[in-house]
């Protein structure tokens, strides 16, 4: 998860060599392109040897440049594997790192996490809060929190609640404005959603959520699309849109009063995708994986429920 000291040279010439382009590897990097070129061309003058091939608008690896680099990219990948099985060594068996998305750690998980502490305070609980899919041999990360289909390569996967999404508010957009008594009464805002699809399986969005109330005239050129969820709560708490929203996500929520549901139909995800919790088949008989699989799994029930 974080950069191995010492191997910024490595580092450089793998990701030039996966992009055969110096401006996509210095912007993963954080570096100028002048920067990644210099280091490939400091690292070539050190060996001896032509790594790339270059002309005005490309590079290509030469027969040696594709064996370094090669050989980079494994280098790169044995040294992160050995770093976090030592960093697992090194903090012990009583810490328990748990990955998942800014969403669902802040609006589901860290709401429940006091009863875990409560009834395991012999396992610390540490969090990488993240949307990028972590790999357990080279991350330092015990049990992860996934959206998906649950089909993991090697990893357990336990399924944690199937979830509906409908229309969602702050209450102050919805007393400022026209009343909310029928789906068409939304036309009077501003509809926002989430634009994703895998699988050729589609998120809910307004059309559909309007084509199951009934609306078959909706023009949807003026609805707002947001890639990620956490924009998307964002501007409904903020009262800028009516949003379709996962129930399980926004339940604190309602509760609270931050947010209403002006109408109660709803859409249900498809049934192949769902939040999972998973971690290394291997691992299922660790003590502290085993007591939060317990856990998060009766939290979910109670979520289904």
């Amino acid at each position: 998860m974080h950069p191995i000291p010492g191997t910024r040279a490595l580092r450089t010439l793998e990701a030039a060599g996966r992009h055969l382009n110096f401006t996509r590897a210095a912007d993963e990097l954080g570096l100028t392109p002048a920067a990644v070129s210099y280091q490939i061309k400091e690292i070539e003058d050190q060996l001896g040897l032509v790594l790339f091939t270059r002309t005005s608008r490309s590079i290509r690896p030469t027969k040696a440049g594709e064996l370094v680099l090669e050989a980079s990219a494994e280098a790169l990948d044995v040294l992160g594997r050995a770093v976090a099985r030592a960093r697992r060594m090194e903090r012990g068996a009583s810490q328990l790192r748990v990955s998942a998305d800014a969403q669902f750690a802040a609006k589901w998980l860290m709401r429940r996490v006091d009863s875990f502490r409560e009834a395991h305070p012999d396992i610390e609980l540490r969090f990488d809060v993240s949307s990028d899919l972590r790999d357990f041999e080279q991350d330092d990360v015990d049990v992860a929190v996934r959206f998906g289909a649950g089909k993991y390569a090697g990893l357990a996967a336990h399924r944690l609640f199937d979830d509906v999404l409908g229309p969602v508010c702050s209450p102050t957009l919805l007393r400022s404005g026209p009343p909310i008594r029928e789906p068409r009464d939304l036309l009077n805002y501003t509809l926002a959603h989430i634009e994703w699809s895998r699988q050729g399986i589609t998120w809910p969005n307004w059309p559909m959520w309007m084509a199951a109330a009934g609306i078959d005239d909706f023009d949807d050129s003026r609805t707002v699309v947001f890639g990620t969820s956490s924009e998307l709560l964002q501007a409904a708490l903020e009262g800028s849109a009516v949003v379709l929203a996962e129930s399980a996500m926004v339940a604190g929520d309602l509760a609270e009063g931050r947010l209403v549901r002006p109408l109660e139909l709803s859409l249900r995800l498809a049934p192949e995708f769902a939040y999972f919790l998973v971690y290394p088949q291997g691992a299922a008989d660790d003590p502290r994986i085993a007591a939060f699989r317990e856990w998060i799994l009766a939290e979910a029930a109670k979520t289904q429920a």
